[in-house]
């Protein structure tokens, strides 16, 4: 009786818990699995790096300043065949008393892509990558501007102006400029030479 059990048991041990990992299960398939795993939140939850830059850029206001914009049936909308192309080179500088709106508040364009304050006059960048916009761009170059607030990400150049809020970007990690700059590779290419920014009226007496 007592061989027969052992018996039994020998038969079991071989047809299933004995029996050798399979292939599947050795350690380098499971590290394998496991960096499948870890790549699904590489990029926030997104199936790509641009396609988390794209949620960041919308979330984060980009389009506010960067997108000029038309009335539609809603009012004032994007206008997204424009997208992040900047302040339009044809459009003026709102007409208003510079002297008396750099000393006492700020004014504003229609389409909130140009600014009037005591830092004289900014415009909206272009961040398309047409070479009127970061085309030229290198991806530390983009992160040298935003961390320390520099035109164009040259060192040596001036700061950038309100109402860019690059302080709050700043504190973007490196993962998510990254995804910021490789959804700006993706979108549409637009022409557009953005003015150069304005010293203060008050700047040119001195």
């Amino acid at each position: 009786m007592v061989a027969s059990i052992a018996a039994f048991i020998g038969v079991i041990c071989i047809t299933t818990s004995c029996q050798q990992p399979a292939a599947d299960t050795k350690p380098e398939a499971m590290a394998l699995t496991d960096k499948s795993v870890d790549s699904s939140t590489m990029y926030g939850g997104y199936a790509s790096a641009a396609k988390w830059g794209e949620h960041l850029v919308t979330i984060s206001g980009c389009h506010d300043c960067h997108t000029p914009k038309k009335f539609g049936p809603k009012g004032m909308e994007f206008d997204m065949s424009k997208a992040l192309s900047g302040h339009p080179a044809e459009l003026p500088v709102p007409d208003v008393n510079r002297k008396e709106t750099e000393k006492k508040g700020l004014a504003t364009s229609n389409d909130f892509t140009v600014w009037v304050g005591p830092w004289g006059v900014s415009f909206a960048a272009n961040l398309t990558p047409d070479p009127t916009g970061t085309g030229a761009w290198k991806e530390e170059q983009f992160l040298y501007a935003i961390r320390n607030g520099v035109f164009k990400g040259l060192q040596g150049s001036r700061p950038l102006l309100p109402p860019m809020p690059w302080q709050n970007f700043a504190n973007m990690t490196d993962d998510e400029l990254k995804a910021i700059f490789a959804y700006l590779r993706t979108v549409p290419p637009i022409s557009n030479v953005v003015p150069a920014a304005l010293p203060p009226v008050t700047a040119a007496k001195q």
